[in-house]
């Protein structure tokens, strides 16, 4: 079972929203607390018809094997801002893990961690909040500036907002979109990128987050 050890009300305005994101912020972490990973716990989100629909998949390492998989779902009660995206997903991810009896190494979250215009996406907040490794492996971009990768499996660059490295845009499939890698919580950006790139297999999504979401969308893991 993974709890907040931090409290804080969700039923915010999206102006008191914006200023706990920035006070949140200045609690990431971005060294690595654990040195070697032997689970990570895949999340996803659906927001179908005003449920949100949250699955959790916990796979080992190196093996990619599913070991638990959990799934809540609840009214989504905040609107839709731009940048507020954890204020929509996180309480029903919460429900979630809340049901793991596993305790995995390190979240991963189909969305941003710092790589976010505050600094704090889904990834880092549930990340501080949770006071737990975790990664944000995202499809697309939401802020910064980068050079596109090599098309070859493996090859990245940073993604940059000014001066600031705030993720690596990783290319997990030689000659697909690359996927946009940000710390959360308690891991470097270098183990952030090397762990999405162990965790992927034949598909451009890394296992992890790929099996949440078809939980998420499908509330089964049947293929």
């Amino acid at each position: 079972m993974l709890v907040p050890v931090l409290q804080h009300p969700w039923d915010l305005s999206p102006q008191e929203a914006i200023a706990l994101q920035r006070e949140l912020a200045q609690r990431v972490d971005a060294r690595d607390y654990v040195s070697h990973y032997e689970t990570v716990a895949g999340i996803d989100v659906g927001l179908p018809e005003g449920m949100a629909h949250a699955s959790v998949v916990v796979l080992s390492l190196p093996e990619l094997e599913i070991i638990e998989h959990a799934y809540a779902e609840r009214p989504v009660t905040f609107p839709y801002v731009p940048g507020l995206l954890s204020f929509r997903e996180a309480p029903v991810i919460l429900d979630a893990l809340a049901q793991l009896q596993t305790r995995p190494d390190v979240l991963m979250l189909d969305g941003q961690g710092i790589a976010h215009p505050r600094r704090l996406g889904i990834a880092a907040h549930l990340g501080v909040i949770l006071d737990y490794p975790a990664v944000g492996c995202a499809k697309s971009r939401l802020t910064g500036k980068y050079e596109e990768p090599g098309e070859e499996k493996g090859s990245y660059t940073w993604l940059r907002d000014g001066d600031e490295i705030i993720g690596a845009v990783v290319r997990t499939r030689s000659h697909v979109k690359p996927v946009f890698v940000s710390v959360g919580h308690k891991i470097s950006l270098d183990s952030a990128f090397d762990l999405v790139l162990r965790c992927t297999g034949r598909y451009r999504l890394p296992e992890p987050t790929r099996w949440a979401h078809r939980l998420a969308s499908n509330h089964t893991l049947e293929k």
